[in-house]
């Protein structure tokens, strides 16, 4: 056997390795303390109609064609999007609503690559105002094991939910 093909299967085994050593599911989540009550911030949330408002996806692809089913908000209210690479073509569904506490949904990504994530909002009352929590957590699949081995990819998400919470903020507290 030729000492480079040699080499190759080495440095193959070794990626399956480190592939496989990565973790099998992500959570990440991200914080913003908010100067309003959790009843002012909810609304922004719970109804995907708003979400364009705010929504640091919607600011990388001003084209993007979004669409609605079921409920105007809470439980069962669906937002389909469709967009260019940075924020690809999935549907987001709200899967619980508890007003003023939390909202939880389901995203299936299509584009660029197939997923189910879980994400949740939670609002916890502090010290005069609000402490708004966004988490995404779900199963990190082999391409996405691969994909982490050259790009941070919870840095990437995580700077977009700070952008996203700034932006809110601004909205609610604007109207406070």
């Amino acid at each position: 056997m030729s000492p480079i093909l040699l080499s190759l299967i080495i440095i193959a085994i070794l990626l399956v390795v480190i592939v496989a050593g990565q973790p099998d599911v992500f959570t990440m989540s991200r914080s913003a303390k908010f100067v309003a009550p959790p009843e002012k911030i909810f609304p922004h949330v719970n109804d995907l109609h708003l979400w364009e408002g705010w929504s640091p996806w919607a600011k990388l692809d001003p084209n993007s064609k979004s669409s609605f089913e079921g409920p105007a908000a809470g439980t069962g209210a669906v937002m389909k999007w469709e967009g260019n690479s940075r924020i690809g073509v999935g549907k987001m569904t709200i899967t619980d609503s508890q007003p003023s506490n939390v909202v939880r949904f389901r995203l299936d990504f299509e584009k660029p690559m197939k997923s189910t994530q879980t994400a949740e909002f939670s609002f916890l009352p502090e010290d005069g105002g609000t402490l708004v929590t966004w988490s995404m957590s779900g199963k990190n699949s082999t391409m996405g094991r691969v994909m982490g081995l050259f790009m941070n990819c919870e840095k990437m998400i995580a700077g977009q939910f700070d952008k996203g919470l700034a932006n809110l903020k601004t909205v609610v507290e604007s109207r406070s």
